[in-house]
């Protein structure tokens, strides 16, 4: 199975930046459009941004367009998202998400489609 694991989440102050990452292991990421999923204490887990298998194409959710940014390495097996102008209200846990894909693109928050989940990094932005 396709393994995904989650880095680079902690404690930021309102305004600052964090790069999260997603490494993939025993398979390549190469037929995988990543989504980025967020779940705070008491919501719903919702879509954040995706990226198509290739890097072409990127979609985010309204509330961090502008502030997100997500890309990828496929040599390197790893998807990543860069988050600047952090607020108190993207406090959450981040989860990295892999769905196989035939065709290119992908749709933010889509999780019907997913086949992998990583186990999540914690983000808290606070004073």
């Amino acid at each position: 199975q396709l393994q995904l694991v989650e880095s680079g989440g902690g404690l930021v102050q309102p305004g600052g930046s964090l790069r999260l990452s997603c490494a993939a292991s025993r398979f390549t990421l190469d037929y995988y459009a990543i989504g980025w999923f967020r779940q705070a204490p008491g919501k719903e887990r919702e879509g954040v941004s995706c990226i198509s298998r290739s890097g072409g194409s990127t979609n985010y959710a309204d509330s961090v367009k502008g502030r997100f940014t997500i890309s990828r390495d496929n040599a390197e097996n790893t998807v990543y998202l860069r988050m600047n102008s952090l607020k108190p209200e993207d406090t959450a846990v981040y989860y990295c998400a892999a769905s196989y894909r035939r065709i290119p693109g992908c749709t933010v928050g889509t999780v019907a489609t997913v086949n992998y989940w990583g186990k999540g990094t914690l983000v808290t932005v606070s004073s």
